[in-house]
């Protein structure tokens, strides 16, 4: 998924300050949360969302939702909400935590298979390829998409690997257009 410049700017200027303050670690955590209660509560969306609620009301509200998270991480979301970038806050919680995991030398692995896979053949397509240093820390996420028919789509980083049947398939009928 492509992040904006605006989340990626947030994000940067928050990694400054916690860093230049020794919150890193805290603030890592609390976004965190916030990518959670945005991704679990379509409500909270919706209200953000909503262009007609004024902000001071908005703020009140996140306020009230995010009164358990440190001074530097509510006032980041005070910030982004009275900048009208409240559209934005998931995405610069998520583009903070990729930022620090970046830092700490972190893979984000993605993995899309078409059904549940065991923790055993999970280590198996892991282990199966270089792209994967099995040796460091990653963030491994797994999606099932039935409609890739069988086998998987691993992601690390920027490299993609699809070992689909879908796009097996998909490749046999481009072959025989050709031919």
């Amino acid at each position: 998924m492509l992040t904006s410049k605006v989340a990626k700017r947030y994000a940067q200027g928050l990694l400054d300050f916690t860093n230049e303050s020794g919150q890193t670690a805290t603030v890592f955590s609390e976004m965190k949360d916030v990518v959670k209660i945005m991704k679990e509560s379509q409500d909270l969306n919706k209200f953000f969302m909503t262009p007609y609620i004024d902000s001071k009301k908005k703020v009140e509200v996140a306020k009230e939702i995010f009164k358990s998270l440190s001074a530097s991480s509510q006032n980041l979301i005070t910030l982004v909400i009275r900048q009208g970038r409240e559209n934005q806050l998931k995405n610069i919680a998520q583009e903070f935590i990729n930022k620090v995991e970046d830092i700490n030398g972190v893979q984000r692995i993605t993995l899309t298979t078409a059904t549940q896979l065991s923790k055993e053949n999970l280590d198996q397509i892991l282990k199966s390829t270089n792209l994967v240093n099995t040796n460091s820390n990653f963030d491994l996420i797994v999606n099932v998409k039935p409609e890739i028919l069988g086998g998987y789509i691993l992601r690390v980083g920027d490299q993609q690997v699809d070992a689909s049947v879908k796009s097996k398939l998909n490749q046999v009928k481009k072959d025989f257009q050709l031919n």
